[in-house]
């Protein structure tokens, strides 16, 4: 994993800690359900976490198009978080490619434009 270092907030406690990267977006701390989680149940290493199906339909949307990379931390996971309540887990699961189908006509459709990195059509049609 590739990282960058933005902050030394090593002397900051536990707790303190926490609410910096919550109050920053610095922490996605949600499950595979799109649950929000406790800080302490955050995995401890990258390969502990759960995969979200979602969050892989997401990044597949995102190569293919369905919408623009965006500074907005954890994009990906809020177009997660509305497809996870518009296509079902089992047609990901047996279907990823008619997902990626759907997901990318929903992200095309304006009902996403609030969403990061939308690229719908423009209200002049174009």
């Amino acid at each position: 994993v590739l990282v960058q270092v933005v902050a030394d907030i090593s002397r900051l406690d536990k707790d303190a800690f926490w609410i910096f990267m919550d109050n920053r977006n610095w922490v996605h701390p949600y499950d595979a359900e799109g649950k929000r989680r406790d800080f302490d149940v955050i995995p401890r290493t990258v390969a502990e976490l759960a995969d979200d199906p979602y969050r892989s339909l997401s990044g597949e949307l995102r190569r293919v198009g369905g919408f623009a990379k965006d500074t907005t931390p954890f994009s990906e996971f809020l177009w997660a978080d509305y497809l996870r309540r518009r296509i079902k887990k089992a047609a990901i699961q047996s279907d990823f490619t008619g997902s990626v189908e759907k997901a990318l006509a929903l992200a095309k459709s304006k009902d996403t434009n609030f969403l990061p990195g939308w690229c719908g059509p423009t209200a002049n049609g174009a």
